[in-house]
């Protein structure tokens, strides 16, 4: 859907190759895309071209959208809401960016494959009165001691199940294992993970968490780093009418695994900052914010601050140094 001077020039179905062909040759200008599966790669693709590249909620045009869901009718949608006031688009991600989500979202779900297939196999050994520790460590080789007990009664077909659903199993402890090494190395190996792996609690996990979501913080998607860390829901809700400022809990966010990562991380950073002497202001910070609110609260303020703190090193370009007290 192309339009000018809040005019539409036309409305026109495309195939994905006569839509390539199409950003090719046509002279530079806005272009929209819904966020969606595909909207990354688009949005690159036009940037290549020489575009103003930009995607926009598929909530938003949601809301915007006047009549039955088609192609069409979305496409002017998006048009639509380009022309409100103060749209705020959503930031794109690079390859770069795409791969390591993968990497980060192939682990997610290894890591729910694996807990799911552990609990279900220690569940059903327990209904056939065979008790087995639910340790990670161990479980292996609980399984195999109760496959080689004769006398727990267990038919030869059963023996066979179990020992398939225990292969699995370890089959899984090494996709994860795998994984995690795979996390490690790209951290380690990434120039802006790598600076982002200094802050407390940071480590190769959440600074690929902080480069997905920020990584395109230089682009201006996001105009200071309260915005970000309001975005990945680690920022107090707010409530105000009638000029009095009510602030709540952090509540729900839609960036739940990103946020939960980044408090568990911050957790244990309180946790070692208050069994030690304080060497650096930050540190120094934390302990009197336990002191005063718990440990709980200071894991959420020191989630925000890592957010902001990282979205001011990607957008500035800059390292992470600890300010030491002055003695």
């Amino acid at each position: 859907c192309v339009a000018k001077h809040n005019k539409v020039h036309s409305n026109q179905a495309m195939t994905p190759e006569q839509f390539t062909s199409w950003l090719a040759n046509v002279k530079p200008m806005i272009i929209v895309f819904e966020a969606c599966a595909t909207s990354s790669y688009w949005n690159q693709l036009a940037l290549k071209y020489g575009h103003d590249a930009r995607l926009i909620s598929a909530k938003l045009v949601a809301n915007v959208r006047q009549n039955q869901k088609t192609d069409k009718n979305d496409a002017l949608a998006i048009v639509q809401t380009t022309f409100m006031p103060d749209v705020v688009y959503i930031g794109g991600k690079t390859v770069e960016q795409q791969q390591l989500q993968s990497i980060k979202r192939f682990r997610e779900l290894a890591v729910k494959h694996r807990d799911a297939a552990q609990k279900q196999l220690i569940a059903l050994l327990f209904e056939l009165n065979i008790k087995i520790a639910n340790r990670r460590g161990g479980i292996i080789s609980a399984i195999e001691g109760a496959l080689e007990d004769a006398s727990n009664g267990l038919s030869a077909e059963c023996r066979r199940a179990i020992y398939l659903a225990k292969e699995q199993l370890k089959a899984l402890f090494e996709t994860v294992k795998q994984y995690n090494d795979g996390i490690d190395n790209s951290a380690t190996t990434h120039h802006e993970c790598k600076k982002l792996i200094k802050l407390e609690g940071v480590g190769a996990m959440n600074a690929i968490n902080l480069y997905i979501a920020l990584g395109c913080a230089d682009t201006g998607y996001f105009s200071k780093g309260k915005d970000a860390a309001a975005c990945i829901g680690v920022t107090p809700i707010q409530h105000s009418s009638g000029g009095t400022v009510t602030l709540g809990t952090i509540g729900k966010s839609k960036n739940s695994i990103l946020r939960s990562q980044l408090i568990c991380g911050a957790t244990a950073a309180v946790q070692h900052a208050v069994k030690r002497k304080a060497k650096t202001k930050k540190v120094r910070w934390i302990q009197g914010l336990v002191e005063r609110r718990g440990k709980k609260c200071a894991a959420a303020a020191l989630a925000n601050k890592t957010v902001r703190t990282a979205f001011a090193m990607l957008k500035q370009g800059t390292e992470y140094k600890a300010e030491l007290l002055v003695a």
